[in-house]
């Protein structure tokens, strides 16, 4: 399997059905967890050093923090409605408390805080929704915590790619730090397939092919990249989500396209 891929591991006493840490990734910002809880069930958590954004995949919860508390968010009972969901972030230093309303699946994405801003709702209508790509390139973007809204260091968007598609697609990259023509920005893709029985390709190089996997992609599974371009091909039958989630030295999205594939801009 490769080092690269990430799957679902057996639920745990708080629910968590999937982990990622900058020490088990081997980098330095991106941490990423997914936790699935019974209507009644009950989440606590502390955020230490880092900030979080917590995105209700799927149900209906009650959140609070230490100063803030949001009742009876979540609307879409499946991420496959592709209405964008409700999102609470959480600076560093500050504490989250779930309370599952319905069934719940949550993705808890994290990258290290200043404490600059408070804790809000980030509800469906604060979700900027866009189409990106044409043809078999098209997909449909939420941004959920894009670089013009506030927050630290993270940005987390999701995708939605039609069957047979190919999405963050023409490649790119974003692994220099060499503002402002690119910034390095390590990046979680969190996976899921309609039906969930499909599966999908991802693949994750860089240009001297010192980095160069092709990574088959189940429901549920995590592909991390640390660096190199990476895009994601969806099979005919089966239509993709992803959750991105991306942080770095600098909070800002600048990338490299690759330049034998620029040419499919022009189609």
């Amino acid at each position: 399997m490769s080092k690269l891929l990430v799957k679902q591991e057996e639920r745990n006493d708080e629910g968590r059905i999937l982990h990622v840490s900058p020490e088990s990734a081997g980098w330095d910002y991106v941490g990423f967890e997914v936790y699935t809880l019974k209507s009644g069930e009950t989440l606590q958590k502390e955020t230490l050093n880092n900030e979080v954004c917590v995105v209700l995949l799927s149900g209906k919860a009650n959140v609070k923090t230490k100063h803030k508390q949001f009742d009876e968010i979540g609307k879409r009972m499946s991420v496959f409605e592709k209405i964008p969901p409700y999102s609470i972030y959480v600076p560093n230093q500050d504490s989250y408390y779930v309370e599952a309303s319905t069934d719940v699946e949550l993705a808890v994405c994290q990258a290290p805080g200043k404490g600059t801003y408070e804790a809000r709702l980030i509800s469906p209508e604060d979700v900027g929704q866009e189409d990106r790509g044409s043809g078999k390139m098209s997909r449909k973007i939420h941004n959920i915590l894009p670089e013009q809204k506030e927050a630290d260091s993270l940005l987390v968007v999701e995708v939605y790619t039609p069957d047979g598609n190919t999405s963050s697609y023409p490649p790119h990259k974003h692994d220099q730090d060499n503002l402002p023509h690119e910034s390095y920005l390590e990046e979680t893709y969190y996976h899921k397939i309609n039906p969930k029985q499909g599966f999908a390709f991802q693949r994750v190089y860089n240009d001297d092919r010192s980095l160069d996997e092709a990574i088959s992609i189940e429901d549920g599974s995590v592909v991390l990249v640390p660096e190199g371009y990476h895009p994601v091909s969806c099979v005919p039958g089966y239509e993709l989500y992803y959750l991105n989630v991306m942080a770095g030295p600098v909070r800002t999205w600048k990338f490299h396209n690759d330049t034998d594939h620029e040419w499919l801009f022009n189609k």
